[in-house]
Formats: C-alpha cells, sequence, structure tokens
C-alpha cells in the first residue's frame, strides 16, 4: 500500500490562500524531499498532511484508502505517522529521558534502547533538561521521539535548520537510515545540496503549487532550475556530486 498520496489540496489561513491543488506521492522505501523557497507552502502542505491545518478541499490517503483530510492529528499519527515540525517542539523542562517517554508506544523495532545506539549523544545527555541541549542534540530528540512510534511514514519540517554542516551531515545520514528501515519520508528542506543526495525524487512548490515533479538526481543537474525555485546559492552549487 502507498504510504501517502495527497490530491488537490487547497488550503488557507483566513482569507489567505496558501495551497493552490497540491498533488504529491510518497512510496514505500522511499525519500521524497519537498523543496521551494519562504513561503512556497510547504510547511502548509505538511500540516495539510497531518491535519493540524485542515484543508478546505483536496484528500489525502495513507497506507491504502483511509481518508485523513477531516480526521484530528492523533487519529493521523495511530495510523503509523511520525510528525517532527519545524522548531523542534521538545520539551523544554523535561529531561532526554523523560520527553522520550512521551510517545505513546507502538510494537516495533524502535526503542529506547535503539534510539541510543543511533543517536549516543542522546544516551550522554539523557539526564539533561531539553532546554540544556544544542540545536544538533534537540533535533536528535525531535527524530527520536517520531521514531519511538514505530513509524511507516515519517514528515520532517526543516531538520537541517540552525545546525552546524557537520551536524546537519549527521542528521541526513540518520534519514537515510530511516529509508533503509523500510520508513517512507516526506523531507521539508531548505538545504537543497544536502536533500537532493538523498531524496529519490523531489517536489518543488512555487506559490503554492507543484512547480517540479521527478526524480531528485535529475533536478539537481538543473542548476537554473534550483536557483530559481529552491534558491540553492551558485556558490554552494559545485559541492552536489
Amino acid at each position: 500500500m502507498t504510504p501517502l498520496v495527497v490530491q488537490g489540496l487547497q488550503t488557507f489561513y483566513g482569507k489567505s490562500h496558501i495551497l493552490h491543488g497540491v498533488d504529491l506521492e510518497v512510496r514505500e522505501g522511499e525519500i521524497v524531499a519537498l523543496l521551494g523557497r519562504n513561503g512556497a507552502g510547504k510547511t502548509t502542505t505538511l500540516r495539510s498532511v497531518m491535519g493540524l491545518t485542515r484543508a478546505r478541499t483536496g484528500t489525502v490517503r495513507m497506507f491504502g484508502d483511509n481518508t485523513t483530510t477531516a480526521w484530528p492529528p492523533y487519529r493521523i499519527a495511530a495510523l503509523g505517522v511520525g510528525y517532527v515540525p519545524e522548531g523542534r517542539r521538545i520539551f523544554a523542562n523535561l529531561t532526554v529521558a523523560e520527553n522520550l517517554k512521551v510517545p505513546l508506544e507502538r510494537p516495533g523495532p524502535w526503542t529506547i534502547s535503539r534510539i541510543y545506539g543511533l543517536f549516543p549523544r542522546l544516551q550522554e545527555r539523557q539526564a539533561n533538561l531539553g532546554r540544556q541541549l544544542s540545536g544538533g542534540e534537540q533535533e536528535m530528540l525531535a527524530i527520536a521521539r517520531a521514531l519511538l512510534l514505530n513509524p511507516k511514514l515519517l514528515l520532517l519540517d526543516e531538520p537541517s535548520q540552525g545546525l552546524a554542516p557537520r551536524i546537519v551531515q549527521e542528521v541526513f545520514k540518520v534519514v537515510g537510515t530511516m529509508r533503509d528501515e523500510g520508513i517512507a519520508v516526506l523531507l521539508v528542506e531548505q538545504n537543497v545540496i544536502a536533500t537532493v543526495k538523498i531524496a529519490d525524487r523531489a517536489y518543488v512548490l512555487d506559490n503554492g503549487q507543484v512547480a517540479y515533479e521527478g526524480s531528485a538526481a535529475e533536478f539537481a543537474r538543473d542548476e537554473e532550475r534550483v536557483r530559481a525555485l529552491a534558491g540553492a546559492s551558485a556558490e554552494k552549487w559545485d559541492s552536489v556530486e
């Protein structure tokens, strides 16, 4: 069953029309990048998929015939959907260990001990409060909490935001591990260079509409399109392999 099929999403904030008929699909065992400039509608797309910002029209189907546009977020999560929002949203006054006990336990391979194996730094800092963590450690904790739901589909919103380049590489390595585990990933990112290296396919939003859909590798080769639609700098482009 296809983890996610979105068709014709029309989403508004008050009178502001944000998404104009967005279609996208995430298949089993693939990483799909959702790219675009600030304000293009990327985060709104994720929020609409999760039921946090209800789409006015359109359909969201997960794992078959489950239509979820009218469902509350907790019901969507119960299907096996993990969500890591922009800004991490960890509990600042709870310890790392306490943060990891917040998610509802679901059967599957991801346990707290395995999380500590994936993120040794979290094990070292398990007694520290969330507010005492670095930005990179907070992002690891946010991803870890989502993995403890043992999701079949994971939505990530700007996981590299504000992180040092070395930490970005570490976070993206973890995202690649998710695909190896069979988790489908929809990845919203401003870091185009890092994203196109790990994504299988890409969608680019421009003013709330899909302006590109196809292979991430093919998109990466079109420097002009990347600069125009995703805002990647020409200076960094030479680093793409």
